[in-house]
């Protein structure tokens, strides 16, 4: 097996408490030498700040480089323009460009009167800019909002066209349906990176609802899986075992790249880099 490129995803902390398992979780990490590490954005945009303010701290601390999160959600094109203009002057050389979920309360996105519509939109002003490596949201199972079962894969060739050069999807419990949608991609003609999301699963039950509210389909044998290991105390070793052997076969169908959703929650990502072959870089000493 070869030993994959590993990216992480982390989020801004709002309290003290969260804080320090942001920080506590880049220590663990960094280590493993990831391609890179994004940072979220809260829903509906509402962490901004603190997304700033985490990937100019995690960039400048733990030499990372660092993806941030911009959404077209709840702000016009000039604000928006401007943060990504702060991120270009703090040395951040890469963004994440999402259109953004529906502020809190909303039941579907709409756009700002004087922000960007879409997505395309704002990877395109982004690209303008020359200043940044851009990389976008996909989805392996149909968006919620997707009128067809190949309007994500379309949809995902115009942001590569308008100046994405890789996507991260969103995750999913099955390899089959990475590398259906992997196909599907290359027989539209897509040729940019599709790096694959992957979520160790630190709490079954959370990790289901979550699924729920984005389309990812839960199969009902993961679904029994964690209702024996719960019994017996053994969802983190199911987590582990299940997590690397999603890992393994979409290593083995050719996948050179894996980016995991931490939720700031570090052990089982590393449990599974280790397992993966993923060590940490040591510096040798001189012992003679």
């Amino acid at each position: 097996m070869t030993q994959p490129r590993i990216s992480f995803e982390f989020f801004p902390p709002q309290t003290l408490d969260a804080s320090f398992r942001l920080w506590e979780t880049v220590q663990m990490l960094a280590p493993l030498k990831p391609s890179f590490a994004s940072v979220t954005y809260g829903a509906g945009g509402t962490t901004r700040k603190l997304t700033h303010e985490a990937v100019t701290t995690i960039g400048r601390n733990y030499g990372l480089n660092v993806a941030a999160h911009l959404t077209c959600v709840d702000a016009t094109r000039a604000e928006t323009l401007e943060i990504a203009a702060a991120y270009a002057e703090a040395g951040v050389t890469e963004i994440v460009a999402l259109r953004g979920d529906a502020p809190k309360g909303a039941e579907r996105f709409t756009a700002h009167p004087e922000g960007f519509a879409n997505s395309i939109e704002l990877i395109e002003a982004l690209a303008a800019t020359g200043k940044f490596t851009l990389r976008v949201g996909a989805y392996p199972e149909p968006h919620p909002e997707a009128t067809d079962p190949l309007a994500d894969v379309r949809w995902l060739k115009r942001k590569i066209e308008a100046g994405a050069s890789s996507a991260i999807t969103q995750f999913f419990f099955e390899a089959e349906t990475f590398l259906r949608f992997r196909d599907a991609c290359v027989a539209e003609g897509i040729t940019a990176p599709i790096i694959p999301g992957i979520l160790p699963i630190e709490n079954w039950a959370g990790v289901k609802k979550f699924a729920q509210r984005c389309g990812t389909a839960v199969p009902q044998w993961l679904d029994d899986a964690f209702d024996h290991a719960k019994r017996d105390g053994r969802e983190d070793l199911l987590s582990v075992a299940l997590c690397t052997e999603l890992c393994d076969t979409l290593l083995s169908e050719g996948v050179e790249d894996l980016h995991f959703y931490t939720l700031n929650r570090p052990h089982l990502t590393r449990e599974v880099c280790h397992a993966l072959g993923v060590a940490p870089e040591v510096a040798l000493q001189n012992v003679a």
